[in-house]
């Protein structure tokens, strides 16, 4: 895991975020959000076109908004971007939420934009890679891309909601999956209740 030491000695995290067409903006927002509010974190957004259409359909918050919770933006097209040479270093890429087209490509080498490349360059860097899948059913197909990058070592997280912690509200369910992310992503966080183990007596 690669890390950016500067003034004092801080450490500084690069993580990627790459923002697909499929359905579940908010995911990727409130993990923007809280990436954001940590000083020793450096965001790199790209979004694909769809993903720019849901944030319309999906949200009341402006691209502008959205674009000022990262610290780098880049261009879906820009294949020559930082993000897209494995010489320049980060901790790792989380794609949220992730088509499975985008799974499919990156299961195949298939970097036709920089979402793909860059996940690409975490695969062949040994960099960390979260892969946020949003489709259901899922087939036979969806299911063997995924099998095929998880023994790459992919991390697959799910935007599965928990309710041990009993939620009340959507940003309750949406809170639960960042904490998991910033854990995979080996960030201290207090995002959401932690099951501390059932307290009832036996």
């Amino acid at each position: 895991m690669f890390e950016l030491t500067f003034g004092g000695g801080t450490v500084m995290k690069k993580i990627i975020v790459g923002i697909t067409g499929a359905s579940g903006t908010t995911y990727a927002i409130s993990l923007l959000k809280a990436l954001h509010d940590l000083p020793d974190i450096e965001t790199h957004l790209v979004m694909s076109k769809w993903a720019v259409k849901n944030l319309e359909l999906e949200t009341d918050l402006t691209l502008t908004q959205v674009k000022n919770l990262a610290d780098q933006i880049y261009n879906i097209n820009d294949q020559g971007a930082a993000i897209a040479s494995g010489s320049f270093l980060t901790t790792g890429m989380v794609i949220l939420p992730a088509s499975m087209k985008t799974i499919a490509g990156v299961a195949y080498g298939f970097a036709d934009n920089l979402i793909g490349r860059a996940a690409d360059v975490c695969l062949k860097e040994r960099r960390k890679l979260i892969i946020v899948p949003r489709e259901s059913p899922l087939s036979t197909l969806h299911l063997e891309n995924m099998l095929k990058l998880s023994q790459m070592g992919v991390e697959i997280i799910p935007p599965i909601p928990a309710f041990y912690n009993h939620p009340q509200t959507i940003a309750d369910l949406v809170n639960h999956n960042t904490m998991k992310l910033l854990d995979a992503l080996g960030v201290r966080n207090e995002f959401s209740p932690r099951w501390q183990g059932d307290q009832n007596e036996r």
